[in-house]
């Protein structure tokens, strides 16, 4: 009895020590980043890539800790252009315990006792101290090539493997043109090549909005100032560095809105598939309109939603009434893949499904309960939701990153939905099968081992 009583005690100094510490953190803390760079940038770099191996090497051990990061794709299962879908509950459990047991279980109980699976903790941005964009290798290595701009960081590296992300480059799907399948012919689109792959097939406003969502403008890391992250000063990055081919190639960020730093929310880019039929932006912010989201992110999201530094490192104004309607113009175009199994309502058709994916349907749209936010045809309510995760843990500082919830939440689209991992707004679910189990444990489901696999069934085919 005394030794629980002492870890209680030791536990509740714990917590009011790290609330303590986190209110003194936000007291000192500041809504501006600093304005003049008095350190010199060889400095800077030379201090930061030292500094880089521990960093990585801190962030690689909680993945480790966390998920089993093993290549292991499902038989016959790809993305659109070939890419297979790794499978699997890739976030690992509490010792001892089970999906089923921990399901059993209240929200308090697993609270209390410590048992909410890490890979079901908010994720961390690979160093979240300094947070900004972050682009797989596969994206750097051909974007230097095709362009000759450098989106290598000397600070840090991304951090999830590359099995784990879209497939690159991304089938493109035009509303207008379905006729043609995938009109990217498997390239990258580029400021050097949008014009031959588009023109003929776009009316010149759309194609002029593919040229501005293609050019490099100045961003809070990829600027020609001192205070940048790349070793040269950089042109910057382009909406399609992030929004590869108008899809996503999974690059990650940290939401502008949030301050201090350490409740900042690791962002995993989405996708502009389908974008025409949505009706809020932004994992968080509920902008409303495609226009809105596109101006603000180069006004304001890719300098950290700091207006001060986006006019030092040279912001991007765009015109609303032709730049900036062009852009979204394009991007209502960007189509969701085909799903050759759904009829006009968004349903399976009996005579193309499996028994395996009609089953997982009929979980979908009733005790799993996906259906009361995400209805068909395109598996969206077009609103925000609130999952109070933390009902589930005690708040934690997690490497840089203090987890203590979420909010309200955009609730993003299904359709394609295999295309797109990772999943959840801060990509901390690696496959379906994680999401599903993430999901029967916040809505307290009690799904069988059996509804919860034809209900991964079910979503990749929609």
């Amino acid at each position: 009895m005394k030794a629980r009583t002492k870890r209680a005690t030791v536990s509740a100094v714990f917590v009011v020590a790290l609330i303590i510490s986190v209110a003194l953190a936000y007291a000192k803390s500041s809504s501006y980043a600093p304005v003049v760079i008095t350190e010199d940038f060889q400095s800077v770099m030379k201090r930061m890539t030292a500094a880089k191996p521990e960093i990585m090497k801190r962030q690689m051990d909680l993945l480790h800790e966390r998920y089993d990061l093993s290549d292991n794709p499902a038989r016959g299962v790809t993305m659109s252009r070939g890419k297979p879908v790794q499978q699997g509950v890739r976030a690992k459990l509490p010792h001892g315990m089970t999906w089923q047991k921990l399901a059993e279980m209240t929200p308090d109980e697993i609270r209390t006792r410590g048992l909410f699976p890490k890979g079901f903790m908010p994720l961390p941005h690979p160093n979240h101290r300094e947070g900004g964009m972050v682009f797989p290798q596969f994206v750097i290595d051909e974007i230097k090539k095709l362009e000759g701009r450098d989106l290598t960081r000397f600070d840090l590296d991304f951090d999830l493997p590359d099995h784990f992300l879209p497939e690159f480059p991304a089938a493109i799907y035009l509303t207008t043109r379905p006729d043609l399948g995938d009109v990217s012919q498997g390239k990258v689109v580029t400021i050097n090549n949008y014009y031959e792959l588009f023109n003929g097939l776009l009316n010149p406003k759309q194609l002029e909005g593919l040229r501005l969502l293609v050019t490099p403008f100045p961003q809070q890391q990829f600027n020609q100032t001192e205070d940048r992250r790349s070793e040269k000063p950089s042109r910057g990055v382009t909406c399609f560095d992030c929004h590869s081919n108008g899809h996503t190639a999974a690059p990650t960020h940290l939401v502008g809105d949030i301050r201090p730093q350490q409740f900042r929310h690791r962002l995993d880019t989405p996708p502009l598939r389908g974008v025409n039929i949505q009706r809020l932006f932004g994992s968080q912010r509920a902008l409303k309109t495609i226009e809105d989201f596109t101006e603000f992110e180069q006004r304001a999201a890719y300098f950290d939603g700091d207006p001060v530094i986006a006019t030092k490192k040279g912001v991007n104004i765009l015109e609303r009434g032709s730049q900036v309607h062009f852009m979204a113009e394009f991007q209502a175009l960007l189509d969701f893949p085909p799903a050759l199994k759904l009829d006009i309502f968004g349903r399976l058709d009996p005579d193309r499904a499996t028994k395996a994916e009609l089953r997982g349907q009929d979980v979908f749209f009733t005790k799993a309960k996906c259906a009361a936010c995400h209805t068909p045809p395109y598996y969206t309510d077009n609103l925000m939701h609130n999952l109070k995760t933390e009902r589930f843990y005690e708040p934690q500082m997690i490497n840089g990153r203090y987890a203590s919830a979420d909010g309200p939440i955009k609730n993003f689209p299904l359709r394609g939905i295999k295309d797109s991992p990772p999943y959840l707004h801060d990509g901390r679910l690696l496959t379906l099968e994680d999401t599903v189990e993430f999901f029967n444990l916040i809505l307290e489901t009690k799904l069988t081992e059996q509804e919860k696999k034809d209900l991964v069934e079910f979503l990749r085919a929609l």
